[in-house]
């Protein structure tokens, strides 16, 4: 019986250490603090500030495309927390489709990104990624310094298989 309280605090100690799993890790200093990846619809981007200006508004968001005359496309919306500004950063996309198993790279030069939170969403676009239902077999997001130094990683899963 004198074990009890002993194994009671064990077990506790054991659900809080995986309740800890699910977080994003950090590296570089920047936090990822969720990857949402997913296909948008043209039109998920319109507000109706753009049909008084005819300018996309991003609101927060940082969008990057590799077809920036489209919109619609497959996109990875990243919620970030970054203990300074970067400058002269590029994001890096490697990813596996199901029509080939050799990884594609898209790089996205990064605007100057504020101490803060930061939200990114670059996407492909255009010839880049035209089907609405189709999904990547693994991907891998990277943001890199303008040195080249990692500053944050972000995969799926089957990427690191």
């Amino acid at each position: 019986m004198t074990f009890l309280p002993a194994r009671i605090l064990l077990a506790a100690c054991i659900l809080a250490l995986a309740g800890c799993a699910g977080h994003a890790p950090k590296s570089g200093n920047v936090e990822v603090v969720r990857v949402w990846p997913g296909y948008r619809a043209a039109a998920s981007f319109d507000r109706i500030s753009e049909y008084f200006t005819n300018k996309e508004n991003p609101g927060d968001e940082i969008i990057l495309r590799t077809r920036p005359e489209n919109r619609a496309g497959y996109y990875f919306f990243t919620r970030l927390k970054t203990p300074f500004g970067i400058e002269g950063a590029r994001i890096v996309l490697d990813l596996i489709t199901p029509d080939s198993p050799e990884p594609k790279t898209f790089t996205f030069p990064a605007p100057p990104l504020r101490k803060g939170a930061v939200l990114l969403n670059p996407g492909l676009t255009g010839d880049d990624w035209s089907d609405a239902d189709a999904r990547p077999t693994a991907w891998r997001l990277r943001l890199l310094a303008a040195d080249g130094s990692e500053l944050f990683r972000q995969q799926s899963y089957l990427w690191s298989k």
